[in-house]
């Protein structure tokens, strides 16, 4: 009998009866305490910062990144894989591997919220292997200090720290680090000689002591950049899975606007057609389904969804994080905001998005 998870289903639109699934329930409990931070030497920037998993402030923020069909679940088989083989004693001269993810695209598409959301969902998925789970996210500037001699010690000192986390082997240790072209960045003026050599030596300092790291069979690296042609060479070949992670596709634009307003429904902020309790945003597939189907849907929630799609088809070019604000400038915009209804809603939101397109392309 095949796998599935219930993130799989929902992502292919796929039903199964009951009993060709083996349900499977992870119990956890969300870490309260927030991000630790642990400052630079010069004090100007936190070298890292430091969460408990699974955090509370990452609840629900899988189930809120939207991208193209099968991105979310190959990251997810791919740690599972990269465990399994750690575990199990797979010689990595046979088959190797670094358990390194690069996430790289625009700014906005949501890369490093994406890293956060997948070590969260790791860390829930091994609870029954690994007592505690802890996501270090490393800010690259910091790294590279305003005093170039004072870089190393800092790599030193992070990597350090990260060595006694992957000691304990009931720790799964996750490391974020964002903006890995600094890196490249770095290397590059070193070599043309406008920037002091030791900037070269802290890059090279850092992929050893990541190089370091595949003896420990408890740590992922998860990395993002925003300039996929400045990665460094060096860093690529290390990376087993190079993803990119670009603007949200039609699909995924209006299912990102349908929990946009599916949330302001539920907060009392939008009001339901004729005083109704039901959910009137259909579904992209449903909604597919209903306008080239037999079977017609309910005409005001046609209506509705329709006005969506528009607005998701105007959209295009907008990145996930200029998505998600765009509901909240389109409700700053309705005349009365106390009493708002769903179709002169629809109809500001698509104004609102002309308006943030006109904009942003000056």
């Amino acid at each position: 009998m095949p796998a599935f998870h219930v993130d799989e289903l929902i992502e292919n639109h796929k039903i199964l009866l009951f009993w060709q699934v083996k349900p499977v329930v992870h119990v956890f409990q969300l870490n309260e305490d927030g991000p630790g931070e642990e400052p630079s030497e010069d004090d100007t920037l936190s070298s890292f910062n430091e969460w408990a998993l699974p955090a509370k402030e990452f609840d629900g923020l899988w189930e809120s990144l939207l991208y193209e069909v099968g991105l979310k679940q190959r990251l997810l088989r791919y740690a599972a894989s990269a465990l399994l083989f750690t575990e199990r004693g797979v010689d990595p001269c046979l088959v190797s591997w670094n358990r390194i993810v690069l996430l790289h695209g625009p700014p906005g598409t949501g890369k490093t919220s994406l890293c956060k959301a997948l070590a969260q969902k790791l860390s829930i998925r091994f609870n029954s292997r690994y007592s505690m789970c802890q996501l270090i996210e490393v800010n690259a500037h910091s790294l590279f200090s305003k005093w170039f001699s004072e870089s190393g010690k800092l790599v030193a000192k992070l990597f350090q720290k990260i060595q006694e986390m992957v000691e304990e082997e009931s720790n799964l240790v996750f490391v974020l680090i964002d903006e890995v072209e600094s890196l490249a960045a770095a290397r590059q003026a070193a070599i043309s000689g406008s920037e002091p050599s030791d900037s070269i030596r802290v890059v090279n300092a850092l992929l050893t002591q990541m190089d370091k790291l595949k003896a420990w069979p408890n740590v992922i690296i998860l990395t993002t950049s925003n300039i996929t042609t400045a990665i460094d060479i060096a860093f690529v070949d290390r990376a087993d899975i190079k993803a990119y992670v670009g603007p949200p596709t039609l699909q995924a634009r209006y299912e990102i606007l349908r929990s946009c307003i599916d949330e302001l429904f539920r907060v009392g902020i939008l009001t339901y057609p004729q005083g109704g309790d039901l959910p009137c945003i259909l579904s992209y597939s449903t909604l597919k389904e209903k306008l080239h189907g037999p079977e017609a849907a309910e005409p005001h929630t046609l209506h509705l969804s329709n006005l969506l799609h528009e607005g998701a088809e105007l959209c295009d070019g907008l990145s996930g994080r200029s998505l998600r604000k765009l509901p909240f400038l389109a409700h700053a915009s309705v005349p009365n905001p106390s009493c708002c209804d769903a179709a002169s809603f629809m109809h500001t939101l698509i104004q609102t998005a002309r308006r943030e397109l006109l904009e942003s392309h000056g």
